[in-house]
């Protein structure tokens, strides 16, 4: 089995928010609302060593997701390649999976009355592409691949870099990976 995973490597981040953009273009997202997001964080130390970087965010495709249990409806499933899916003819509009992400991931589309989230491009990786927001970034900061693949990039580089997740003590096992500067 796969497990499909984006790396970002927060030392090349320049936070010039193209794979916002992307995302955006890509999957017809209203104004207003963001499948991925860059955070600024810092900044931090003393002056004149201040330092600062983006912290792009966005569905952290976990292994075991609190939004998939939640599902009244079982829209949300996990896939073959390990991607956290919303089947948008179940999606009944509920929210509870908004609730339940402890990752602010998910927003509702009030025009189709569902809630939509990042499917790592889904409709892209079906014509043999890379995700919108990896094609887009500008640095190189993004690398895509399946992480149960040693020799992939994605998993060279969380090797190399030793890569994170966000929030590891919730459980949710997230297969996005992030490498500090």
């Amino acid at each position: 089995m796969s497990q499909l995973a984006l790396v970002v490597d927060l030392k090349k981040c320049i936070s010039c928010h193209a794979c916002t953009v992307a995302c955006k273009m890509h999957n017809g997202i209203a104004l207003g609302d963001y499948l991925v997001k860059v955070l600024n964080v810092g900044p931090k130390g003393n002056f004149p060593n201040i330092s600062k970087y983006g912290l792009p965010k966005s569905c952290m495709q976990c292994k075991k997701p609190p939004c998939e249990s939640v599902c009244p409806a079982g829209a949300t499933e996990i896939n073959s390649q390990g991607v956290v899916i919303i089947n948008e003819t179940k999606c009944v509009g509920c929210k509870y999976c908004m609730a339940a992400c402890p990752y602010g991931a998910r927003i509702f589309n009030e025009s189709k009355g569902i809630v939509q989230k990042c499917d790592l491009c889904a409709s892209r990786r079906d014509e043999g592409l890379e995700p919108a927001c990896v094609q887009t970034c500008l640095a190189g900061a993004r690398v895509f691949g399946d992480v149960e693949d040693p020799n992939s990039d994605a998993s060279r580089l969380i090797n190399l870099r030793q890569g994170t997740t966000l929030l590891p003590h919730l459980g949710t096992e997230p297969s996005v990976y992030y490498c500090h500067p």
